[in-house]
């Protein structure tokens, strides 16, 4: 049974480092894209805000802490959202370069990747015959060879270094053997709860996204933490957004939406922003008749520290 008197937290991923710039003319790219597709995303009602950065160049994705720095303090500024900073970057990226703006910023939260996975969408090269800039083609076939790496010592290494500092994490599990990977960092005593899962739907390399999937996954957390350790959340990529975080926040989670994760609103309509992702899921569960957690409320759900105490 779900939580009594929950409220559903909206994270809102808003550019990651997956569709690249001829995927969707709508994907912002610049820092001033990004804070304001940012700001509009929380005005409609996300309550933490996933962040990459880009080149603004040619939307590659860019591990650099200045261009974070021209959009991560307007954001702060603009709203009250949980600012959640990645450590995946790419997986063209080092450990080193993922990490070198969180360790400055020493944020509330930063996404983690809870194990080393293939992860590619080399597929959809197939269906593009004219590309915007010369990096993307070769970027996204490469996949088809890369391992996106987060090994049993690097997971260590981020939860001490961030953890240290008070940052709490988006716990990215795409299969369940995350789920096991996460109960061993708790045995460990590098995590403690509340827990947030964020369980990962539809990516080639991950689970697929079925239900069965999600009730798995729900079911094996369960065993592992127990309910009350654990906020559970619905990541569905692609054209499975909508209908698996609806269902998911029947089953108790929270949920969430972005043009990282999906660049369409519906079959073969694409988002023109995050903010349209946001308040499309928003209708849905108000009409379900849940209730969308502020920031304040979130903050609170997931024990964090505060925007007073980072450092950006």
């Amino acid at each position: 049974m779900s939580k009594s008197n929950r409220k559903v937290i909206i994270t809102c991923a808003v550019t990651g480092a997956v569709h690249t710039p001829t995927m969707s003319e709508y994907l912002p790219l610049t820092p001033d894209q990004i804070a304001e597709q940012s700001i509009e995303a929380v005005e409609a009602g996300a309550s933490i805000l996933h962040l990459h950065a880009r080149d603004p160049n040619d939307g590659r994705p860019s591990p650099d802490p200045a261009l974070f720095k021209q959009f991560i303090p307007r954001i702060a500024e603009a709203t009250d959202a949980v600012i959640n900073i990645t450590t995946g970057g790419s997986t063209r990226m080092t450990l080193e370069e993922r990490l070198a703006f969180p360790l400055l910023a020493k944020p509330e939260m930063c996404s983690l990747n809870m194990g080393s996975m293939n992860f590619s969408i080399h597929p959809v090269a197939r269906k593009i015959t004219e590309w915007k800039y010369d990096w993307e083609k070769p970027f996204v076939e490469g996949m088809e060879d890369l391992i996106f790496r987060n090994t049993f010592k690097d997971i260590a290494y981020i939860l001490k270094t961030l953890g240290d500092e008070g940052t709490r994490f988006e716990l990215e599990c795409y299969d369940v053997g995350h789920l096991y990977n996460l109960a061993y960092f708790v045995d460990e005593g590098l995590i403690k709860p509340p827990f947030f899962i964020q369980s990962i739907y539809g990516i080639l390399g991950g689970m697929g996204p079925d239900p069965e999937n999600m009730a798995m996954m729900r079911t094996v957390a369960d065993r592992l933490f127990g309910r009350d350790a654990y906020e559970f959340s619905i990541l569905g990529a692609g054209r499975h957004q909508m209908h698996l975080l609806t269902m998911g926040a029947i089953m108790g989670g929270n949920v969430r939406v972005g043009l990282e994760d999906s660049i369409y609103l519906g079959k073969g309509v694409k988002a023109k922003s995050n903010a349209e992702q946001v308040r499309k899921i928003r209708h849905i569960l108000e009409e379900l008749s849940f209730e969308i957690a502020t920031p304040a409320e979130a903050r609170e759900i997931l024990q964090l520290k505060g925007k007073d105490k980072v450092t950006y």
